[in-house]
């Protein structure tokens, strides 16, 4: 489970995008930083693709291999984003022809060699995603690609009869099933508002709204895929425009706030055996877009970091462990 959107733009032009992660914790995460001239290899199976980047790119990756990532931006103001979709992603055997590439490399591939939606929708669809998951990871990775730039996003997805890349003309995403069924299902949530219906009178009673938020009565409060890309996009819709790159960074992060899981609310069986265990809210991130900038914030630390992409070392790959502030700051008043 997963939530992804891009922010409206603000006033002086800043495109952010934020996402949170859910997932069990069975994955150890770093912050991941590939150079801007590495020299990218699927080491999965037998000639495996290669390619040659020419941009950085710094997010979420695992494993502390710094090409196997979940979510993460580019120097030139690309993001990418992988996003959990049960029973709708079908990977395929290896072709052995130097197509063959992983589902944790994509992001390192097509963040590495793309400067645009455009180029990235492309470059995903000259790859074969093969169904060989890497020993460390020890749950099927079923997932598909969303993909922003300042000005457009599309998802990659993983039909059976192929890899399919279609332009996301909401700029959202959450998880299965497939987006078209997803922007079907927004002409059954027409009707919200920010504003309260007015009152009606039913022969000589008046009946009246008696607290605010009935514009929005209806508006799904589950945590299923569904329900998030209605509640979402309408958290979206209705946005007011930032003024500048500070408060579009804070009303992202203030959105995704609303999409944290509490502990013990969902679980799901252990792959490993042994009972069920909670998904969390592992992190989440804000991909500013135009400022060349990533902030992040994980479960087990409530502070926000921010790292500034243009004063970062992309020479050489590595991975970083995560910041900690140690919780709560304490004050004196």
């Amino acid at each position: 489970m997963c939530t992804n959107f891009k922010y409206p733009t603000a006033k002086d032009g800043t495109a952010c995008v934020g996402r949170t992660m859910e997932f069990p914790n069975e994955i150890p995460w770093q912050i991941g930083i590939a150079a801007s001239d590495m020299k990218g290899d699927c080491t999965l199976v037998p000639n495996g693709k290669t390619w040659q980047a020419k941009y950085g790119v710094i997010g979420m990756s695992a494993f502390n291999n710094p090409q196997w990532y979940a979510d993460g931006t580019n120097t030139a103001g690309l993001s990418g984003h992988l996003l959990y979709m049960p029973d709708h992603a079908t990977y395929h055997d290896p072709k052995g022809d130097g197509t063959d590439i992983g589902i944790l490399d994509l992001i390192a591939f097509v963040l590495g060699t793309c400067a645009s939606v455009a180029e990235a929708k492309a470059a995903a669809l000259t790859v074969n995603v093969v169904n060989v998951n890497p020993k460390e990871i020890p749950i099927p990775l079923p997932v598909h690609l969303i993909l922003h730039d300042k000005d457009s996003c599309a998802v990659v997805e993983f039909h059976p009869e192929g890899p399919i890349a279609s332009d996301n003309p909401v700029q959202v995403a959450t998880n299965s099933p497939y987006l078209d069924w997803h922007l079907t299902n927004i002409c059954n949530y027409l009707s919200f508002s920010p504003e309260n219906p007015p009152p009606i009178t039913v022969g000589d009673t008046k009946f009246a709204a008696f607290a605010q938020g009935q514009g929005f009565r209806g508006l799904p409060g589950d945590s299923t895929s569904p329900s998030r890309f209605i509640r979402v996009l309408t958290d979206v819709r209705f946005s007011p425009q930032p003024g500048d790159q500070k408060d579009a960074e804070l009303q992202t992060i203030r959105v995704l706030h609303g999409y944290d899981i509490s502990t013990g609310s969902i679980a799901e069986p252990s792959p490993t055996g042994g009972g069920d265990i909670p998904e969390l809210t592992m992190w989440s991130t804000v991909c500013n877009l135009t400022g060349s900038r990533y902030l992040y914030n994980t479960y087990a630390d409530p502070q926000w970091y921010v790292i500034d992409l243009a004063t970062t070392d992309f020479t050489k790959s590595r991975s970083v462990a995560f910041a900690d502030s140690g919780g709560p700051m304490p004050i004196t008043v």
